[in-house]
């Protein structure tokens, strides 16, 4: 029975109850004719009915009510909020009984607090190691990809992400992201084919079986996948580990030097056969007469000298390509200092890094500026007999000033200008490059500088190269549970695909908690979208990391009170995409997802809007947390935002943001399903019944 029919019922019985005995005494007085005084006694009868619905009203707010309430805020205690305390109001008896619930969820609390300390140290020791292993992901130069036996994304590294980045003017949105499906990203026959091959090498009893595939991405890149089978000692097959590497550069050099061969190979076979024939005839006819002799020779010299410049050409054209490929990466002065000293070493001379700034980084091509300075070390042992060398840097605003410095000799200024023209060559190794090439492809300079402080005749050579940021570091071991990286999730191994989805357990979806900031409240009207912000929710994890946040230019003014809201003037959208661009990126980001918002109705009217002129149909079931808290706690009226949040226990921040909003949106879902599943509502059908059944569903847009 309703709240409404309790009251009604209880109405009904109190007035019974006060009108019987009313209505006796009514009757009596009626036959002893006192007719006057027995119609007013009817009159107060008739006012009976007022007084009894104020009384009955009194004794329900104090008891009836708040009991009622006193159960809602129990069930968000024990289910989402445990720091929740109740008020202490309404009847005496419902006060005492608010005042021991209090004490229990007091005595809860602390339990809570102790046995969660105690899982958090388990926790902590998990985390550690999973922490190490997400710190190595990062660090790697190669993307990572893991995924289960279905194809859903549970592990990713930012070199992955990136790697299958978007390009265009939108660049940077992926499709890589916890629970999202590795055939998005690779050829699903490709992988099929791959997991066909793993398969057989693994009934083989192979040791360790691979296959390696060529994928393009959709920046126009091309990948080179290693893929590998992850096993489980219980289940055998349990997943794949995907290793991608981006080879676009590396495919177009080899195209490049495969081009260079081909045509070495035809410009040097016309005068090899030239200088060919003429020695075969001049070996077979030995007594040319002079004339004849000399013609054969000259031939030969001058193919030779054909063949020479062709070779020239050649190791020109090579050069350039090595300038091409000169790829510039950071990395710390005294770690290039130190390489340059072991090859240093190798050459008979001895060199000692001074007065190098510990974290002092530089953007180099490492194997080309060692080699450089290797190659003046070695210049100066040979023509000067310097073995005694120091190895300098020292940071110069934008740039690092790097030394090759050595004292004792005097050496010619004109030496540099005629080394730094000469390909690069030390010990074993050897360059078409110069360093001046060298220099010119990392934006620097080199040049030699005279020493004769203190009467010590010496100099050294001034590299002048790019200095680089260091970079952020957070040690593995600075990490807690509470901030578990968010680009793996290992408990996906063991998530299959969900049952049909009205069937499926909430717990068994993934989520998108999205928002949308407009010009005004009038989708009907003409107001438009000017940003939209949602966050993914997998594995029951709401993933900081995986958002999706754009401004929109609307094309029309904005409205100067929603304006004032929001915070987003005309200013911040001009030159922003337009929804057109916009909503297929959106629409990507929530795929296979069921979207959750809070008052969805009012966005989901601005997406269906859009449909005919972009094209983007949004038909994944929406989750509405208006809705959901309203079936969660039928007994309380307050279900804002900001309500919801303060009861659940949950921190207002970036309130009237579009991500700011879906953020809050997700923990409040999030926050929702224990309450929800402790009224039997556990699948998404049923939440969507449940959601239909309130008094909030009949709200229109």
């Amino acid at each position: 029975m309703s709240q409404v029919a309790k009251l009604a019922a209880w109405v009904a019985v109190a007035y019974f109850c006060l009108l019987l005995p009313a209505a006796v005494v009514v009757l009596v007085l009626a036959v002893s004719a006192e007719e006057q005084r027995a119609s007013i006694l009817g009159l107060g009868a008739l006012l009976l009915l007022p007084v009894c619905i104020v009384g009955v009203r009194w004794l329900f707010a104090r008891h009836v009510s708040a009991l009622r309430e006193l159960a809602e805020q129990t069930r968000v205690i024990s289910g989402a909020n445990a720091e929740l305390r109740l008020p202490i109001r309404g009847a005496r008896e419902v006060a005492e009984l608010a005042t021991a619930i209090n004490g229990l969820a007091e005595a809860y609390s602390s339990l809570r607090r102790e046995s969660e300390s105690r899982a958090a140290e388990a926790r902590r020791r998990l985390e550690e190691e999973r922490n190490r292993l997400a710190v190595l992901m990062s660090e790697l130069a190669q993307g990572v990809l893991v995924c289960n036996p279905d194809g859903t994304i549970l592990l990713y590294n930012d070199q992955a992400k990136a790697l299958f980045a978007a390009g265009g003017a939108l660049a940077g949105d992926s499709l890589v992201g916890l629970g999202r499906s590795l055939f998005a990203l690779v050829d699903r026959s490709q992988v099929a084919h791959g997991v066909q091959r793993l398969q057989r090498g693994l009934e083989r009893r192979e040791r360790a079986p691979t296959v390696r595939f060529m994928a393009s991405t959709p920046a126009k890149r091309v990948a080179r996948v290693l893929m590998a089978p992850y096993l489980d000692a219980a289940a055998g097959f349990a997943g794949l580990v995907l290793v991608l590497e981006d080879v676009t550069e590396l495919l177009e050099r080899e195209a490049q030097r495969r081009s260079l061969l081909q045509t070495f190979a035809a410009r040097i076979r016309e005068p090899v056969a030239s200088i060919r024939a003429t020695a075969e005839n001049l070996s077979a006819f030995p007594d040319l007469d002079a004339g004849r002799r000399s013609q054969f020779i000259d031939i030969v010299a001058s193919e030779s000298r054909l063949l020479s410049a062709i070779i020239t050409d050649a190791l020109r054209e090579y050069a350039d390509a090595l300038k091409a490929a000169l790829t510039l990466d950071d990395m710390r002065a005294a770690d290039l200092l130190e390489l340059a000293r072991l090859r240093i070493d190798k050459l008979g001379a001895t060199a000692e890094p001074a007065g190098v700034e510990e974290e002092l980084w530089l953007r180099v091509d490492s194997y080309a500026l060692v080699l450089a300075l290797v190659t003046l070390a070695a210049r100066l042992l040979e023509d000067y007999g310097v073995r005694r060398l120091d190895l300098r840097a020292r940071a110069a605003q934008r740039f690092v000033e790097l030394d090759l410095a050595w004292s004792g000799a005097i050496v010619a200024s004109e030496a540099l200008s005629l080394w730094e023209l000469q390909p690069m060559e030390a010990v074993d190794e050897r360059s078409p490059l110069t360093i001046r090439e060298v220099m010119e492809q990392h934006g620097g300079e080199v040049w030699f500088q005279a020493d004769r402080a203190g009467g010590v005749r010496g100099g050294c050579f001034r590299f002048l190269l790019p200095r680089a940021e260091a970079p952020l570091v957070t040690a593995v071991a600075s990490r807690t549970a509470a901030s578990r990286p968010e680009y793996y999730d290992f408990d996906l191994f063991t998530a299959g695909a969900p049952e049909a989805m009205q069937n499926a357990l909430l717990s068994a979806l993934s989520y998108t908690a999205f928002d949308t900031e407009t010009t005004g409240l009038e989708p009907s009207a003409g107001d438009e979208i000017i940003s939209i912000g949602a966050v993914r929710i997998v594995n029951g994890r709401l993933l900081r990391s995986e958002v999706f946040e754009r401004l929109v230019d609307p094309g029309r003014t904005l409205n100067p009170e929603s304006a004032r809201v929001h915070g987003i003037d005309a200013a911040a959208l001009q030159g922003q995409p337009s929804i057109r661009e916009v909503l297929p990126l959106f629409e990507r980001f929530c795929a296979g997802t069921v979207l959750v918002g809070h008052n969805a109705a009012f966005d989901m009217r601005f997406l269906e809007l859009k449909r005919r002129t972009t094209g983007v149909r949004f038909a994944q079931p929406v989750l509405d947390t208006l809705l959901l808290s309203a079936a969660a706690h039928p007994g309380l009226d307050d279900h804002r935002l900001e309500a919801i949040a303060a009861r659940l226990g949950i921190s207002v921040i970036g309130r009237h943001t579009a991500l700011g909003d879906a953020l809050l949106t997700g923990e409040i879902f999030l926050k929702l399903l224990p309450l929800l599943a402790g009224r039997g509502v556990l699948t998404l059908g049923q939440a969507l019944a449940a959601s239909r059944e309130t008094y909030y569903a009949r709200l229109q847009y």
